[in-house]
């Protein structure tokens, strides 16, 4: 018996072959993890460095002469309050409408016997191959009424169809057929169904989707540039631009060489500054769904 458990246990013992593996596995994924860490951390100690080192590529590891002159800038503007203000309430707004629409869309998607499945599946198939053009799009917002309203960055991107198509795998992968026929003999419709039985069982999904539509609302920039004009209803990327732009004209043409260097130099830290400023809520999201994220995104997208 002795025998037996020892050539089990040496049976179990890993080969060269195998040693040799994991050591560069680890090499390639350690390489990896500085290629994606290491941009990022640079950004973040150049942000509180001095800029002369940062334009004499002094900054390496550590940052030198450590000054916040960058972040005093963008705090003590009043439209970057007022772009992050808004840039939330699109973000809160938009992402509870996307998740409105887009867990039943992907949920009746998910239902061989919805009528008209078929078609209905063509014709968001072919949202996602053709699109009318950005002036098509500009005539029907600005038809609409929504032109320098905040309702022209939620409204429009209500839906996404890949978002909905893939909430729709995770429904077939996760749904079995004989949970729904026992929720229809206890006498449950179709409404209590999906209330009371798909959405407590679809958080992974949901999780996914927060992120995803969160991110996509943070970052929208585009439809903010073409439709809204008020600086009041600007978001926060909008901001931050206009900001950069106005720090690197001041001076002029007319200015000295040294204000138009200097000025230069606050620009660079403002946009390192900016960087971190509009990247860090989002940072701070993902480890808040990351538990029903992999779940989610690994059977919504794969499966």
């Amino acid at each position: 018996m002795a025998f037996r458990k020892n050539k089990q246990k040496t049976a179990l013992r890993d080969t060269k072959g195998d040693k040799i593996f994991y050591i560069v596995n680890a090499f390639i994924m350690i390489l990896l993890a500085i290629i994606v860490i290491y941009p990022m951390y640079f950004i973040l100690i150049a942000s509180i460095s001095d800029p002369d080192a940062i334009f004499n590529g002094e900054v390496y590891l550590l940052p030198v002469n450590i000054t916040f002159k960058g972040y005093e800038r963008l705090f003590s503007d009043r439209l970057f309050w007022i772009g992050y203000r808004n840039t939330i309430i699109y973000v809160v707004v938009g992402t509870t409408l996307n998740i409105l629409m887009t867990i039943p869309t992907g949920w009746a998607l998910s239902r061989k016997e919805l009528p008209g499945r078929k078609y209905i599946m063509w014709f968001f198939i072919i949202t996602l191959f053709f699109g009318g053009g950005l002036i098509p799009f500009y005539l029907l917002v600005s038809k609409l009424g929504m032109v320098d309203s905040p309702l022209a960055l939620i409204i429009p991107s209500a839906l996404s169809v890949w978002n909905a198509f893939m909430t729709k795998a995770y429904y077939e992968s996760n749904i079995p057929q004989e949970l729904l026929e026992a929720a229809e003999i206890d006498g449950a419709n179709e409404f209590k169904t999906f209330l009371s039985i798909i959405i407590p069982i679809s958080k992974p999904i949901i999780a996914v989707m927060i992120l995803f539509y969160a991110v996509g609302h943070w970052n929208s920039y585009f439809n903010a540039l073409i439709f809204i004009s008020s600086e009041e209803y600007y978001p926060l990327q909008l901001v931050l631009k206009d900001i950069l732009i106005a720090t690197e004209v001041i001076g002029g043409p007319a200015g000295d060489a040294a204000t138009i260097i200097e000025q230069n130099k606050i620009a660079n830290q403002i946009k390192y500054s900016s960087i971190i400023v509009s990247s860090l809520p989002i940072i701070l999201l993902y480890p808040v769904i990351q538990k029903f994220f992999n779940k989610g995104i690994l059977v919504g997208s794969f499966k």
